[in-house]
């Protein structure tokens, strides 16, 4: 979508040039690229500048951020009910439920988080893309963030990629892991299978798990996960590696008689707004099945929660 800043230049940025001071605040060559081609892309005290012009304390800098072409093109808007967490100009907080993929795929095209947000959008004719950063398995619920614009996906993927976005898991684990523990093992596609991945110390890429064990009850651990890297499947494999798999899971452990999906859920996410640099932090409830599978009435789970 659109966006429009207004900066009031500090102290500390006079005398640098828009440009350099555009770099500094996550603006990317692509973007700026982009803002070439708008008019009016940079009003300087309410007038159009030039990228090397000078900044004065106190000026202010009203940047166009354009969006890109759409995605209404890939993804078909489709009514799907979204469980918005929160919502302002830069970021889209959702609750995602069990059996939807994030983005449409082979014999996924209309029953998708994007199909719903896509939908969602259409209704506020709004142009759509679709920046999920990040990215949950199908059977995976809880709380997911999307970019509404290039500079604030810029800025959040950076955070994802500099390990500064903290994602706080809870998984029921068929099996008593240690109290804690850190799980390091490179994890690869599984030969022959475009899905399923393994331990695999001589191909797999570096993955690293830490968890920590909450409650035990009616021989499920419930335990706390946080992942220093994202590879795929990561908290089911490792889980699975090192004998506490997850109920549910149609892949590595298809257990169905207490939970009916892989027992993950993305409980809590920590980030600082693109924009505003506020730390932030949203919390998604823990699924009734999930709560049920743990204590078989689903009652007393909050007790054992962070």
């Amino acid at each position: 979508m659109q966006r429009i800043i207004t900066y009031t230049i500090s102290p500390e940025d006079s005398g640098i040039s828009i440009l350099s001071f555009l770099r500094n605040n996550g603006f990317s060559k692509h973007i700026l690229t982009t803002m070439k081609r708008a008019d009016h892309a940079i009003l300087l005290n309410g007038q159009p500048s030039f990228a090397k012009t000078a900044l004065k304390e106190q000026d202010v800098l009203r940047i166009l951020v354009p969006e890109e072409a759409g995605s209404e093109e890939s993804i078909l808007p489709v009514k799907i009910p979204l469980n918005i967490l929160y919502e302002d100009e830069d970021i889209l907080v959702l609750n995602k439920p069990a059996d939807m993929p994030v983005h449409p795929s082979a014999g996924n095209y209309e029953n998708t988080l994007a199909n719903g947000v896509a939908w969602y959008y259409r209704q506020q004719g709004e142009t759509f893309v679709y920046r999920c950063i990040n990215r949950l398995d199908r059977d995976t619920t809880g709380v997911l963030v999307l970019a509404k614009n290039p500079l604030s996906g810029a800025l959040l993927s950076t955070q994802m990629k500099q390990r500064r976005i903290r994602r706080t898991y809870l998984a029921l684990t068929d099996g008593i892991p240690p109290e804690k523990g850190t799980v390091r093992a490179p994890i690869a596609r599984v030969n022959d299978s475009v899905i399923t991945r393994e331990v695999n110390f001589e191909r797999g890429e570096p993955a690293v798990t830490h968890y920590e064990r909450l409650a035990v009850s009616n021989g499920y651990a419930l335990v706390e996960l946080h992942l220093e890297t994202g590879r795929t499947h990561q908290i089911r494999v490792h889980m699975n590696y090192i004998g506490c798999p997850l109920p549910g899971d149609f892949l590595y452990h298809p257990v169905f008689d207490r939970i009916g999906r892989q027992a993950l859920h993305s409980f809590q996410l920590e980030f600082k707004h693109p924009i505003t640099k506020e730390p932030l932090r949203f919390l998604a409830p823990v699924p009734e099945d999930f709560r049920k599978a743990f204590t078989g009435n689903g009652r007393f789970i909050s007790q054992f929660l962070p």
